[in-house]
């Protein structure tokens, strides 16, 4: 059973942030400050794994992270938490890219996921938690 109360994402609601090559936050859309309950000028400069949920299990995102640093797109769904300790499910597609200046960085985007979606993955990661000992 998940600590604090989900946080459903309107239909509409689209998510953007974008990190360095080390998932420093260099920028977040107003959406995603609003639902992770944080001011732009608090996630600037810290690890994007600031809304991280600890029921995520540590396979997911080494996939992501595997996926990325090798240069492709990487999509699957997270369960992040909010500043007030509640938690908001979505599916992420995460884009690897070059910026003009050189610097390597890797951009975000998330969406609500569909009740039957959660399901799923709430299945599959349960699995993956008991794996790992949680």
């Amino acid at each position: 059973m998940s600590a604090g109360k989900e946080i459903v994402l309107d239909k509409s609601a689209f998510l953007v942030s974008e990190t360095d090559e080390k998932g420093i936050i260099r920028f977040a859309n107003d959406t995603f400050c609003k639902i992770a309950g944080y001011t732009l000028d608090e996630l600037i400069g810290q690890p994007h794994n600031i809304v991280r949920n600890k029921e995520m299990p540590k396979k997911a995102f080494k996939s992501l992270w595997e996926t990325v640093q090798s240069g492709d797109i990487w999509t699957g769904y997270v369960k992040n938490a909010t500043k007030d300790g509640n938690y908001y499910w979505v599916y992420a597609t995460v884009y690897p890219f070059i910026s003009c200046n050189g610097s390597k960085g890797y951009l975000s985007c998330r969406r609500k996921p569909s009740e039957k979606e959660i399901e799923e993955i709430e299945k599959l990661y349960f699995i993956w938690n008991k794996e790992e000992g949680k």
